[in-house]
Order: structure tokens, then C-alpha cells, then sequence
């Protein structure tokens, strides 16, 4: 099941900036451990479902997994072979606007070992570099890396 909102004001969007660190979201909330975005960029419902589904197979039926990310920004695409000009084209899609620092995704009730494993499996689906963290090594937001 893709993520898609179910209603929104606007169905065009600006494409907006990504400059700084994210906000909120810089802390391990649900599980013991996460993958935390080293750059930022926008990741798709693809993207996301994608690394949902390799997770949740590497770690059969155990544990839980958390997704931090929503993708409720459209973005918009022109037919192929159209010229410039005439308006903005029709919605092709949703991202959600991750920046560096965010926790996209969270995993509790399997050991490192395995979690270490999942979310490397998750970070090779999405178009940034990730960092693996847990709750106990998690410093405040603070980090120099990215």
C-alpha cells in the first residue's frame, strides 16, 4: 500500500529548500535503534515502500519497525516529447523532504546484529547516505557529520 496523503489543500507545490539540519526528529522515539539521514534530499513513496519491504523480510517475523517519514509534498511532471512553457504539469507523485539529521526509520525487539543488518539492507534503496544509531549512542542532535 503506498503512502499518499488522503486529502491536501494544493495539488501543485513549490519545490521549496532543503538548506540546514532537520528540526525535530533528530532522537530515537519508538524503537532501540534507527537510520538516520547523513544528507538531505527528497525520498519518494517508492523509495520508502522499498525499504519498508526489505526490513520487514530480513527480520522474517520478528520485532517492530517504525517509519518517521511521510512523503506529502507532490511533485510534477511534463509528458515526454512537450515543449517548454503552457503551465505546470500534472502531479506525478509524493516525497517527503528529508534533511540530514532526520530518523527515517526505527526497529526495536531484535538484537543489534540483526537491526544492524536491516536498516543496511534499507539504506542501500534509498538515494542518501545513512548512518546506523542506537538509542543509547545518539548524541542530542549534535553530530559534525553530513
Amino acid at each position: 500500500m503506498p503512502l499518499v496523503p488522503k486529502r491536501v489543500k494544493h495539488r501543485r507545490e513549490f519545490r521549496g529548500k532543503m538548506r540546514g539540519a532537520a528540526k525535530g526528529g533528530k532522537t530515537i522515539a519508538f524503537g532501540e535503534y534507527g537510520l538516520q539521514a547523513l544528507e538531505s534530499h527528497w525520498i519518494t513513496t517508492q523509495q520508502i515502500e522499498a525499504a519498508r519491504v526489505a526490513m520487514t523480510r530480513y527480520m522474517k517475523r520478528g520485532g517492530k519497525v517504525w517509519i518517521r517519514i511521510f512523503p506529502q509534498k507532490s511533485y510534477t511532471a511534463k509528458g515526454v516529447g512537450v515543449r517548454m512553457g503552457s503551465g505546470k504539469g500534472a502531479p506525478a507523485g509524493w516525497v517527503a523532504v528529508v534533511k540530514r539529521e532526520k530518523i527515517m526509520f526505527e526497529i526495536g525487539g531484535v538484537d543489534e546484529a540483526t537491526a544492524r543488518e536491516a536498516l543496511r539492507l534499507a539504506a542501500t534503496k534509498l538515494p542518501i547516505k545513512c548512518k546506523f544509531v542506537t538509542k543509547s549512542s545518539e548524541v542530542g542532535g549534535n553530530s559534525n557529520e553530513g
